[in-house]
């Protein structure tokens, strides 16, 4: 997930990426709309109304972690730019109308994207560079999600149920791999809701996509159809990712799978202090073969 603060005139908006579709602070929605000095109560009350009249924008509103203002993250109901649209439409407000003409360029650029796939790429690592990811990390995290998309567009052909399955067989790969599923291993790096990739090292992703194109090959040349032939080949596919890990675990003597994660440290300082450890390292080794030299 890539979080992220928007400027509406002079009020700031707080919205999330989450599944390549961004998420809005709904309660930072209703203080710009309404200049309510609580603007939380304002939506608490709002969604009641919204509820009794069997409303489904509530039921389609998610609690995301966003940023406060005391810099603590807190669970806070989001909605997406159709769902904004249709609260915005419950709130008798004059400035609704720049503000839908806001969402709309929101939209617009989505659409831009669809249309043009090198946009969205040109977007997505504008994002990760703000975030604070090296550029060394981004092309790898940019080549899994390729490798992804080409997997998934695989499996579109296949006779499979869609996002659900998908779900199912990306675990199967992901176990194989790296011995958990991906909410087993958002569990062992302590992440909630943020996707998990963004919070991998090299390696991990390295074997991500290793397992990932090695189910994309299997799945041509068997031409799997079906859900349990796909699982089949996820699981064959997940396999040699793993083998893979384990020979290098082997033979450096670490695990692959690390806890690290970039919740409160961006990825590029981490990465700095790791080299910065690793060079310290090779200087003390060096000056430990000097002294027995010596002797």
């Amino acid at each position: 997930m890539e979080t992220k603060l928007v400027v509406f005139k002079d009020k700031k908006i707080r919205r999330i990426l989450r599944d390549d579709e961004w998420w809005f602070s709904v309660v930072d929605v209703c203080g710009a709309l309404t200049d309510s000095v609580d603007a939380g109560a304002y939506w608490r009350k709002l969604k009641q109304r919204l509820n009794k009249e069997g409303s489904e924008v509530v039921t389609n509103c998610h609690g995301l972690k966003l940023e406060a203002a005391d810099g603590k993250r807190y669970a806070t109901d989001c909605a997406n730019t159709e769902g904004l649209f249709r609260i915005i439409q419950s709130i008798p407000s004059p400035k609704a109308e720049p503000f839908k003409r806001w969402l709309a360029k929101v939209g617009y650029e989505r659409v831009q994207e669809i249309e043009d796939p090198e946009l969205a790429t040109r977007r997505t690592r504008a994002l990760y560079q703000a975030k604070g990811y090296s550029d060394a990390w981004i092309e790898k995290r940019m080549r899994g999600i390729a490798v992804r998309a080409e997997l998934t567009n695989e499996w579109k052909n296949r006779d499979l149920k869609g996002e659900p399955e998908y779900a199912i067989l990306t675990a199967e790969i992901s176990k194989a791999a790296f011995g958990m599923t991906p909410s087993e291993y958002k569990q062992f790096k302590g992440l909630d809701r943020e996707n998990l990739r963004d919070h991998m090292t090299d390696l991990e992703l390295i074997f991500s996509m290793l397992g990932e194109a090695a189910t994309t090959e299997i799945t041509r040349k068997q031409d799997a159809r079906g859900f349990s032939e796909n699982k089949v080949a996820a699981q064959k596919g997940g396999r040699i990712s793993g083998e893979a890990r384990e020979k290098l675990e082997n033979e450096i003597g670490t695990r692959v799978s690390s806890h690290e994660n970039y919740l409160g440290e961006p990825e590029s300082k981490k990465r700095l202090k790791s080299g910065k450890q690793s060079g310290k390292r090779v200087i003390s080794k060096t000056d430990d073969e000097k002294d027995g030299g010596s002797q």
